[in-house]
């Protein structure tokens, strides 16, 4: 059994002196000093051995397991001290790496559109005004001469809340409160978010928009070509070729799309819609129609936004992707 207790003492500092990682070193431990262990079964046979014998086997098993739990502690060591150097290798920081910098934020080109339109329409003496984004049935369409029957109400143009409730369409009902409250003469631009069931290239379900509003009195057609002409002329910082169209609004009559000349693209591309606002409307509000008369005009922020910083699709403006962004 001595020779046995030396042979085991022998294979075992080999077995560890072979294991290259503390998994592997944990199973040689387990095969040799485990509850079902080599050790373990040789000192189940010191029971039958002669009472001179064992006093001395008993002592050589204690000194076997000693060394073997000290060589094992030592290569365990060894290894845990390779294994966290390796692992800081692979993770260090190299710290003498230029650091990341913040990004500055900058307007979005809709707010830039925005701030560009009010300063222009304000130079011409007009207010600004706003009102509340979701709106009641007569603010939005009866007050407007918009029927009942209009295709403009159907389901699929139109987000519906609760009761008489919807998102507004457009920001014409900015325009009947504001002639409600203060009469006539009145100048004003409504500035703000209106909703549509409406999505692809060039529509989204949100969108901004801007409408103008002028009553006085001996207003015309020509008052309203002329204020459009200075606008977009200031707008797009060039002499522009403006095509009026014979066209339909419930709220305007005459009514009028509004193209403008791309010298580039060598056609014409629709912008915006207008017209004199109808006489209806004026009554709906108190105000006589024998006696002012007005124009009224409606475009989208981003549809200028596009056409002046040449955006192909109308998505990029609401995808918030910063490589987009940062052109601007």
């Amino acid at each position: 059994m001595e020779q046995q207790l030396n042979q085991l003492l022998a294979t075992a500092k080999q077995a560890i002196a072979a294991a290259q990682k503390s998994h592997d070193l944990q199973q040689v431990k387990v095969q040799f000093l485990g509850k079902s262990g080599q050790l373990t079964e040789i000192l189940k046979g010191v029971g039958k051995l002669s009472a001179e014998e064992k006093p001395k086997i008993g002592k050589l098993v204690n000194t076997v397991k000693v060394a073997l739990e000290t060589e094992f502690a030592a290569r365990e060591q060894v290894l845990q001290q390779a294994e966290l150097s390796a692992k800081l290798s692979q993770e260090k920081i190299d710290v003498t790496l230029a650091g990341r910098n913040n990004q500055l934020g900058s307007k979005h080109p809709v707010t830039r559109v925005k701030e560009r339109v009010i300063e222009l329409f304000q130079q011409m003496g007009f207010q600004v005004a706003g009102g509340p984004e979701i709106e009641d049935d007569y603010h939005n369409f009866t007050a407007l001469n918009i029927p009942a029957d209009h295709p403009a109400r159907a389901m699929q143009d139109t987000f519906y809340l609760q009761g008489d409730r919807v998102l507004r369409t457009h920001t014409s009902p900015v325009q009947i409160r504001e002639m409600k409250k203060t009469g006539a003469p009145i100048r004003l631009i409504a500035l703000g978010r209106v909703y549509r069931k409406d999505s692809d290239q060039t529509h989204t379900p949100m969108f901004h928009q801007v409408e103008g509003l002028v009553v006085d009195k001996h207003c015309t057609f020509a008052n309203l070509k002329y204020t459009l002409q200075q606008f977009m002329n200031e707008f797009f910082e060039t002499e522009l070729k403006l095509r009026f169209r014979p066209s339909y609004f419930p709220f305007t009559e005459p009514s009028a799309e509004v193209d403008i000349y791309n010298t580039v693209a060598d056609r014409w591309l629709e912008v915006l819609g207008c017209g004199m606002v109808h006489p209806n409307v004026l009554r709906n509000v108190g105000i006589d129609p024998e006696e002012y008369s007005g124009f009224a005009f409606g475009v989208g922020l981003d549809r200028l936004a596009m056409l002046r910083y040449r955006i192909p699709d109308l998505r990029l403006l609401f995808e918030n992707d910063i490589r987009f962004l940062q052109q601007f």
